[in-house]
């Protein structure tokens, strides 16, 4: 029973931490852009988007559809960035363990 205890102690330690962390990894933020710089989407920790910086040549009323593709595309990365960076963070902290339902 005592190694029973000891395991719940380490798992609720486990849990603080890793809400400790998603609230840090919410403060961090990674950018990236689409069309050679004139979108510029940023997402954070939490995988939110914050910001899109459109620049305003690349707005043409007759090819919307280049917008809309350069947007989801810089959305889209911004997105996967921010997991790779929330994966690693929660690696360190797991020690490479793959937990289910974490990352």
């Amino acid at each position: 029973m005592k190694g029973m205890g000891n395991m719940m102690k380490q798992a609720q330690k486990l849990q603080s931490k890793m809400q400790r962390m998603q609230e840090e990894l919410a403060g961090k933020t990674v950018e990236t852009s689409a069309g050679g710089g004139m979108i510029t989407v940023v997402a954070n920790g939490a995988q939110q988007v914050v910001s899109i910086k459109i620049e305003k040549e690349v707005v043409d009323p007759d090819d919307v559809e280049m917008l809309q593709d350069l947007v989801l595309a810089a959305v889209n990365d911004a997105l996967a960035k921010s997991q790779e960076m929330v994966s690693a963070e929660m690696g360190k902290l797991t020690g490479g363990m793959k937990i289910p339902g974490l990352m």
